[in-house]
C-alpha cells in the first residue's frame, strides 16, 4: 500500500510548495472600481504574470482571512497591462474584502491603504480554446458571464491590431440573467464593443442576445412603449432585451443553417442543468457526415 500512497503524497506536497511560493509573490492593487449592485473590480499587477482568456485565479486576502482561498475568473484580456477580477458581494468573505478595500467609505482611498492580496494561478479552462474556431456560441448565465468579458476584450484587441490573422469570424453571445441589476456592470463593455464594431462597418461580427429570465412578457408590458426607441431601455444597447428563456433548439438550427460544414464551438459558464441542455442540443444538431456542421460543447460549471 505504501508504494501507492507515497507517489501521490509526494506530488501533493510539491503542488502545495509551488502554491505557497506563488502566493508569496508581491501583488499590487492598482485600482478598485465600484460597479452597481455591490460588484467591485480589482485591477492588479504581479511580476511575471501571464494569462490566457477565460482563465481563473485563487485569491487570498489576509486582512479578511489568513487561510481562505477563493476562485475568481479573470475579466481582463491578455493584451492589457494588468489583470482584473470582478467580485460580487454575496457573503461574509466578499463583504470583508469590500470593506478592506475601503469601498464602504465615501472618501478617496490612498493606494497604500489597500489590503495585501495573495494570488495563485492562473489556471486553465475550456474558454481558452475559443480562438480555435471560426464560429463560436458563448453562453453565460448570471455572473457566469465573467470569462466572456475576457474573451470579448481579447477579441477586440486582436481585431484592431491584426484582424487578417484572426481565425474567429463570428461570435454568437447569449447572456441569461434573472434581474436587471446584473446587466449594469457588463453592459458598458457591450456598448463599447457595439459602437466600435459599427465604426469599422463590421457590426455583424458580434451577434448577441440578452435574456431577462426572471420576467415574462406580461411583466415586461410596461416596457413595450419603449420598444421602438433606438436603444434598449434596460441595457442602453441597440439589441433589445428578450424576456423568458431562449428556445435552444431553434437557436442551434438557425446557426447550423447559417454555417453549413463548420465546426462550431459552444462555450458555457453556467449551472449544470443548462450544461445538460446545451450538450444534448450540440449532439442532436451535429451531422453524421464529417463534412457537415458539428457543434463542439465546452463547459465550466459554478
Amino acid at each position: 500500500t505504501w508504494k501507492w500512497v507515497v507517489g501521490p503524497m509526494f506530488l501533493y506536497l510539491c503542488e502545495r510548495l509551488v502554491r505557497f511560493w506563488r502566493s508569496q509573490q508581491k501583488v499590487v492593487i492598482t485600482k478598485v472600481v465600484i460597479h452597481p449592485f455591490k460588484t467591485i473590480e480589482l485591477q492588479m499587477m504581479k511580476k511575471g504574470f501571464k494569462m490566457e482568456v477565460g482563465q481563473y485565479i485563487f485569491v487570498k486576502c489576509p486582512a479578511v482571512s489568513k487561510l481562505e482561498w477563493h476562485p475568481f475568473t479573470l475579466t481582463s484580456a491578455p493584451e492589457e497591462d494588468y489583470f482584473s477580477i470582478h467580485v460580487r458581494i454575496v457573503g461574509d468573505w466578499t463583504e470583508g474584502l469590500f470593506n478592506a478595500c475601503g469601498c464602504d467609505k465615501q472618501e478617496f482611498q490612498e493606494a497604500w491603504k489597500l489590503p495585501k492580496i495573495a494570488v495563485d494561478g492562473p489556471f486553465g479552462t475550456a474558454s481558452e480554446d475559443v480562438f480555435s474556431y471560426e464560429t463560436v456560441m458563448l453562453v453565460g448565465a448570471g455572473i457566469g458571464v465573467t470569462p466572456f468579458a475576457s474573451v470579448l476584450k481579447s477579441v477586440w484587441y486582436k481585431y484592431c491590431h491584426d484582424a487578417t490573422n484572426l481565425k474567429l469570424k463570428k461570435i454568437y453571445f447569449y447572456w441569461l440573467c434573472r434581474d436587471t441589476h446584473a446587466f449594469e456592470w457588463f453592459a458598458d463593455l457591450l456598448q463599447s464593443l457595439e459602437a466600435q464594431m459599427q465604426e469599422r462597418n463590421n457590426a455583424e461580427f458580434l451577434s448577441y442576445n440578452i435574456y431577462l429570465t426572471g420576467w415574462d412578457e406580461f411583466q415586461a408590458t410596461h416596457f413595450a412603449v419603449h420598444h421602438e426607441e433606438e436603444k434598449d431601455v434596460i441595457t442602453g444597447l441597440k439589441q433589445k432585451t428578450l424576456y423568458g428563456r431562449p428556445n435552444w433548439e431553434n437557436e442551434f438550427k438557425t446557426i447550423a443553417g447559417q454555417h453549413p460544414g463548420s465546426r462550431i464551438g459552444v462555450f458555457l459558464c453556467g449551472p449544470e442543468g443548462l450544461a445538460d441542455t446545451l450538450n444534448k442540443q450540440s449532439i442532436s444538431n451535429s451531422e453524421a457526415d464529417p463534412r457537415g456542421v458539428h457543434f463542439i460543447f465546452n463547459k465550466e460549471n459554478f
